[in-house]
């Protein structure tokens, strides 16, 4: 009897690898999309220092990639119903790389500011890709790739500052920083050009289907991704500010609290993965829910406390991570996923992430610094109740739990 091994040549066989080899792609694509949405902040005082600038007077460097990646959601989710979405991908990411290529050799904030636009564009587009194209590729199974993808975004956010600070200790410049980051995303348009592009022919003909979206529950959906990345970015972007403030700690023990949020969100993006495969979309929204409604109340029920403060830092951390993947994935249960109905699910998340961090910012001069923590309080109040409209405006086709 042969004991030689028989390669998988099902059909079945052969469409899984392909599924594998397009999924690797989508994680190296989100790695560089870390990359290229985290690298700003390491760089800035020395793009400050360029163009003979304080770093709050950078501070127009944000809002230009803010524009730029609303800009691109909105252009991303009509092209990737269009045109073949490896190309638009890989183009993006060329973009991507370019521009950040480009930014040493910038002498003028105007020019600077325009180049930051494109880049966030190209963001948009490619973070609308991902969350698009995985679905099309996987759908109903999408929950543990989409965990999978997000937390390689985590990896690439991670690795950029750690690039910077490399490049800035060899080299004394900021130039070979950006140039190094643009060759790390060389890779990612390269790998997905050599793949097939997947079709949302299903969405388009389960849209058709039902003649056209369910507006209200579209609108329900853009609102629930408003409020829970709006408190995301502002417990992440004013949680050193709040230990200052409380008196709970200096600087180093402040960028130790940021750095805490986003480790646990990392750590819990790979726990997500195996979760994910066991438990609903439905129950893992509403665990993380109640989970970092706990976490944000403990910190404003105990103000003083420093224990309080870490567990609850950890634990938004943990709860947040898994909500953005997750929530594609329980949309994926309730309409038909296609590029522009992704689109406007991070232009509620973009929205949030532009509102409701200035608001706070707006309140905590008159209010004091406990407002961090109401006001992402009550956000996340209000994004429990968004969601407990969903599942009641429109029941799920199949189990969720």
């Amino acid at each position: 009897m042969s004991t030689q091994a028989v390669a998988p040549t099902t059909g079945a066989g052969i469409i899984e690898a392909r599924k594998l080899r397009i999924t690797v792609g989508y994680f190296l694509t989100f790695i560089a999309l870390g990359l290229a949405m985290t690298w700003i902040g390491p760089t800035l005082p020395g793009l400050a220092a360029r163009m003979h600038r304080t770093p709050g007077e950078m501070s127009y460097v944000f809002t230009a990639m803010a524009f730029g990646y609303l800009l691109g959601t909105f252009l991303g989710g009509r092209a990737y119903d269009r045109l073949p979405g490896h190309r638009v991908m890989a183009a993006a990411l060329v973009v991507m790389a370019g521009t950040l290529a480009l930014v040493p050799a910038v002498p003028l904030a105007y020019a600077l500011a325009a180049i930051l636009v494109v880049l966030g564009v190209a963001q948009g587009i490619v973070d609308v890709g991902g969350n698009t194209l995985l679905v099309w590729v996987h759908r109903r199974g999408v929950g543990p790739f989409m965990n999978g993808m997000h937390f390689f975004f985590g990896v690439g956010a991670l690795i950029a500052p750690i690039v910077v600070a490399q490049a800035i200790g060899l080299t004394g410049d900021i130039a070979w920083a950006c140039w190094a980051l643009a060759l790390l995303m060389v890779v990612p348009p390269v790998w997905v050009l050599r793949q097939p592009s997947p079709t949302g022919e299903h969405a388009a003909a389960e849209a058709q289907a039902s003649d056209r979206p369910s507006y209200p529950l579209l609108f329900l959906m853009a609102a629930f991704f408003f409020t829970f990345v709006g408190a995301e970015l502002s417990f992440g972007g004013w949680i050193s500010t709040y230990t200052l403030g409380q008196g709970l700690g200096n600087e180093k023990i402040a960028a130790y609290a940021a750095a805490a949020f986003g480790g646990a969100m990392t750590l819990g993006r790979l726990v997500a993965v195996p979760v994910s495969l066991r438990v609903g979309p439905r129950t893992i929204l509403f665990v993380d829910l109640v989970g970092c409604l706990a976490s944000v109340a403990g910190i404003l029920a105990w103000p003083s406390s420093v224990a309080a403060l870490w567990a609850g830092t950890i634990g938004m951390g943990f709860f947040m991570a898994s909500m953005f993947p997750t929530g594609i994935n329980f949309a994926e249960r309730r309409m038909a996923i296609t590029g522009s109905i992704t689109s406007w699910f991070l232009v509620g998340g973009s929205l949030g992430n532009m509102t409701i961090p200035l608001l706070i910012g707006q309140l905590i001069g008159p209010v004091g610094p406990r407002v961090v923590m109401i006001a992402i309080v009550a956000d996340l109040a209000l994004s429990l109740a968004i969601f407990a409209a969903i599942l009641v405006r429109r029941a799920p086709s199949r189990a969720e739990t």
